[in-house]
């Protein structure tokens, strides 16, 4: 009988999960001091140091425990299969390129918006994910149910009023999974 091991399997995934995990207990430490600091991006001198570092750290922090839970299962659940087909480096510049670009936007377009957490980095990796099987030539089915549940819901709650700008995060991050897709397609670790 085999003996059964505890294998940190998909070490950016697994990561960035104990790092939003690290920014979550810290915000409750310094009373959201970190957070605002680090964490979440927003409208800000560009001759502040911090705000380069906010266009990509704000996907680590979270609103609270509930806010991380809800992406972190999702980022659980859908990132090692993509760390294994992609490998480690290439979903770390996937995540890093997603963060910011989610944060150049919210910093260009809501200036008076603070934004934070993982659920642009969740959509792209629902997005990519559906491109694990692309073959040439051919569009899967799965892709386009994902636009049309996911980026279509979300645009839809958009126009009905919701949070216009967790809505256009979703979305970035989606168009970003979409862009990663067809650049990465075909590729293998």
């Amino acid at each position: 009988m085999k003996k059964l091991v505890i294998r940190f399997n998909a070490p950016v995934v697994l990561s960035f999960a104990l790092l939003s995990l690290a920014a979550l207990i810290l915000d409750g430490v310094t009373g959201g001091f970190t957070t605002s600091e680090l964490f979440c991006v927003y409208r800000s001198s560009l001759a502040d140091p911090f705000t380069y570092i906010r266009f990509f750290g704000h996907v680590l922090g979270h609103s609270g425990y509930s806010h991380y839970m809800g992406n972190m299962l999702l980022l659980l659940l859908v990132g090692p299969a993509l760390e294994e087909k992609y490998g480690s480096r290439t979903l770390l510049m996937t995540i890093a390129v997603t963060a910011l670009v989610t944060g150049l936007v919210n910093f260009i377009f809501f200036p008076s918006v603070a934004l934070l957490g993982a659920s642009g980095i969740v959509f792209m990796m629902i997005v990519l994910s559906s491109f694990t099987e692309m073959k040439k030539g051919g569009i899967p089915i799965t892709l386009i149910l994902v636009v049309i549940f996911y980026l279509g819901g979300e645009i839809m709650d958009g126009i009905r009023g919701g949070d216009s700008v967790s809505q256009l995060t979703h979305i970035v991050g989606g168009v970003c999974g979409m862009f990663f897709g067809f650049y990465l397609r075909g590729r293998k670790r």
